[in-house]
């Protein structure tokens, strides 16, 4: 065994020897891998080894379409048989709005070339002959879908990085792990490795791992159930595979498995296992089945396909797999440890998605970043709140008994809630608040006439549709109040904080006391990693404001680049402070009626900050506005909160003061055109394609990204953030759908939702540079209907920015 290496990999399944292999293919071949037991998938144990996860994010089906890609050829390359079975699989809907999920489904897949039928029932029948289909309005039928052996692939990964010179140690138990010298030391039953970097690719015992580097990463195991029946008559006599079927309401999935058939249920309440930690001896075990709790399901499968009325049951299997709180895995670099990166908890899909996984993770620790924006598994979407064991299980059962559920956009789960709130969470409520959450955070989404009322989802317009267009016809019209406490926020002081910060931020910064910059953190690559707002409180201090999504996200990537002399200080004071954002054409004289301050626009302009004294509570009040209005951002000291809302409120009313939601303000947002990290900007576009190239000052001097920037401003950019104008009457795009130049696909919606103000649907897309003068026409697939999109100038709404500056 190695005694030094740059890559040391804890973890033999799927995920972590893909990861190895690739590294190899990458020319790093003294990377080295160690497993305590014997190389295996974590899901070898289940026995389905599907190939396709039908609700995967967009970009997680990036994932899966390069580990499909690369299982077909894995085995002609290495020699090791991966036991790939092309098969297809059918996926049934018993209601238009599951087709509709379908429609979405299938121009996610177009996009990203993946064969996708949406088939009606007679043809469903003719491909999986054994079912009852007298209920089913259609079925997603995807040919290239099948199954795999996971301990196959797990050994081709295995075999084909070794080839390449690679090490693989078995039986070498991890028992420490300490920081020292400018690398890690990682302690095994076999020996000390010294190594730049570690990944803690160790599947379900993953949490367990990380706490030796004082780190609780959100992974629970949960119990799975699938069983197999004695050989049946009629199966045994078909000449064909037949395709995996899936009975999406009635949350199971089926497969021939010999002469009989395997069912897999997926319960409503599943049971976590091993919260304690998991012993030391359990590998390649199983647990006692369950079958109280399969009862429903099971009888639902017997209706679907009769045959399993009768089938005499051959084997029950039930074994865990680790879950996330979102069902979705965790990659990449651990805040606050450095070159200490996650590739885990892929719940029983990790056979789906193992192959890309170790593919983009590779990239991750090669090129700094990955490929593609791989932000929808990103261990830093996740927070403190994530650490406590009750909340990450209560989420990941959930999660697993919605596996099937309609996924439709902009919905919210109720486990593990309310969690963080601010001081006005109860009086919101009364107010008629629907809440969601975001990084923990409770938040007002919008607004119903009473208390009580819940989402009504729909893929295409939800229950909120009215409401909202209130909300946002209110803000625009007088003025609105919404509780923006949750966003990220920062202080950045002492000697070498100026500097620092300039070097960070690509545009420049605000150079006296009272003013604010809006600017991008950029990658080496000229990627967007950070989208945020710097305000100059006072000499060599600023205060940092941020999305609260990305609260750990932002804030690890300005600690990974600190100095080490100690010249800067990094404090995250997110929950020290509450934000009232008021806005409107009459914020100005609501604010001024609560405040002896000068607040014309002579004395407090655009961008610029104030202390002032609302009422008894001291404020940070700045003059800035997402929604595209006259508008301030009223930070201060959380206690104040209640106090500050009564005063705006009751001063607010003569105004016509309205409290209004996220969506809303999402709705504004689009009608100005402004642009969301993590949604329609990332790493993997710059300013200067996501049209933000007026808050990048090239004259400054040196920012990280800088070069890259100067080389794509002067060969110009090849593609750009278009805006553009959807007819359509009862549905708006909600993100990733396929947007056409006649055929021929050219790129897919970032971002999208309906203006109610400006009355028009719109989306944004990044499209080829040819495309992005106003007035192309061109298509927008929504739910399978090609609709007439056109190209306009940005933004819709005020594009002279009078409202916002006056």
């Amino acid at each position: 065994m190695k005694s030094r290496t740059n890559v040391l990999i804890i973890g033999g399944g799927v995920a972590g020897c893909s990861l190895l292999y690739h590294l190899a293919k990458r020319g790093f071949t003294d990377a080295v891998l160690v497993e305590k037991n014997e190389l295996t998938s974590g899901s070898t144990w289940h026995a389905a080894g599907l190939c396709t996860q039908f609700n995967a994010s967009f970009n997680m089906m990036k994932l899966l379409r390069y580990s499909v890609e690369l299982y077909q050829t894995l085995e002609s390359e290495t020699g090791q048989p991966v036991g790939y079975h092309r098969c297809g699989s059918l996926r049934l809907a018993t209601s238009e709005a599951r087709l509709d999920e379908y429609r979405h489904r299938k121009g996610m897949a177009d996009t990203l070339g993946i064969p996708f039928e949406i088939v009606s029932p007679e043809r469903a029948l003719e491909l999986f002959p054994l079912a009852d289909l007298s209920d089913v309005h259609g079925a997603a039928y995807l040919p290239s879908d099948g199954h795999v052996d996971p301990s196959g692939v797990t050994q081709a990964f295995a075999k084909g990085a070794q080839s390449k010179g690679a090490e693989i140690v078995r039986h070498a138990a991890v028992t420490g792990i300490e920081r020292a010298g400018g690398s890690w030391i990682v302690h095994t039953s076999q020996g000390d490795i010294r190594a730049e970097t570690v990944v803690n690719a160790a599947g379900q015992w993953a949490r367990s791992l990380g706490r030796l580097v004082g780190i609780d990463l959100p992974i629970v195991p949960l119990e799975h159930h699938f069983l197999v029946t004695e050989a049946i008559d009629a199966v045994a006599a078909m000449g064909v595979e037949l395709p995996v079927l899936r009975d999406a309401d009635a949350s199971f999935y089926v497969r021939r498995e010999g002469d009989g058939l395997l069912v897999g249920p997926f319960e409503p309440h599943t049971k976590p296992w091993g919260l304690d930690g998991i012993p030391d001896d359990f590998h390649s075990r199983l647990l006692e089945p369950s079958l109280d709790r399969l009862g429903e399901v099971l009888k639902a499968a017997a209706k679907r396909v009769p045959l399993l009325a009768d089938a005499g049951i051959k084997t029950i299997v039930n074994g865990p797999d680790g879950y996330t709180p979102d069902g979705r895995c965790v990659m990449g670099p651990v805040p606050g440890l450095p070159n200490f990166h996650v590739l885990a908890g892929f719940s029983i899909f990790g056979i789906v998605f193992g192959g890309g996984a170790g593919k983009y993770a590779a990239e991750w620790i090669v090129d700094g970043q990955p490929s593609d924006n791989m932000w929808e598994v990103d261990v830093r979407r996740f927070g403190d709140y994530a650490r406590s064991t009750q909340y990450v299980a209560e989420r990941a059962v959930e999660v697993y008994g919605h596996e099937y559920a309609i996924h439709y956009p902009e919905l919210e789960r109720y486990a593990g809630r309310p969690l963080k709130t601010g001081p006005l969470y109860d009086r919101l409520l009364d107010r008629g608040a629907v809440y969601g959450a975001r990084f923990g955070w409770e938040r007002p989404l919008w607004f119903a006439p009473e208390r009580g009322a819940e989402d009504v989802y729909s893929f295409r317009r939800g229950g909120w549709h009215d409401a909202v267009g209130a909300e946002c016809r209110a803000v625009r019209a007088r003025v609105g109040v919404l509780d923006q406490t949750s966003f990220a926020k920062y202080e950045v002081s002492g000697p070498g904080a100026t500097a620092f910060l300039d070097r960070m931020c690509a545009n420049k910064l605000p150079r006296a006391e009272g003013r604010m910059a809006l600017t991008q953190m950029c990658t080496p690559k000229g990627g967007i990693e950070c989208d945020l707002t710097v305000t100059k409180l006072g000499c060599d201090h600023y205060y940092v404001v941020s999305a609260a999504g990305t609260e750990s996200h932002d804030l690890a990537w300005i600690q990974r680049h600190l100095p080490g002399d100690g010249s800067v200080r990094l404090d995250n004071v997110t929950g020290r402070y509450g934000v009232l954002t008021i806005a409107g054409p009459r914020s100005r004289d609501l604010l001024q009626a609560l405040t002896e301050a000068d607040c014309s626009n002579e004395a407090f302009r655009f961008f610029r900050y104030r202390e002032l004294v609302i009422g008894m509570a001291p404020v940070r009040a700045l003059r800035v506005s997402y929604v595209g209005e006259l508008g301030y951002e009223l930070h201060h000291p959380l206690e104040y909160q209640r106090h500050l809302y009564d005063l705006l409120m009751a001063a607010g009313e003569e105004h016509g003061i309205v409290d209004f939601g996220y969506r809303a303000l999402d709705a504004m947002r689009l009608e100005k055109a402004y642009r969301l990290w993590g949604v329609d900007i990332s790493a993997d576009y710059t300013p200067i394609e996501a049209g933000l190239d007026r808050f990048v000052d090239f004259g400054k001097g040196d920012f990280i990204g800088r070069d890259a920037l100067v080389q794509q401003r002067d060969e110009g950019a090849t593609r750009g953030l278009a805006c553009l104008a959807i007819e359509t009457q009862d549905c708006d795009a909600h993100g990733y759908e396929p947007v056409r130049a006649g055929r021929r696909i050219i790129g897919y919606v970032a971002a999208g939702g309906y203006g109610p103000v400006v009355e028009a649907s719109i989306a944004l897309a990044y499209l080829p540079a040819e495309f992005l003068a106003p007035g192309i026409e061109l298509t927008v697939e929504l739910l399978g209907v090609e609709r007439k999109a056109t190209v306009v100038a940005q933004p819709l709404y005020d594009p002279k920015n009078e409202k916002l500056v006056s």
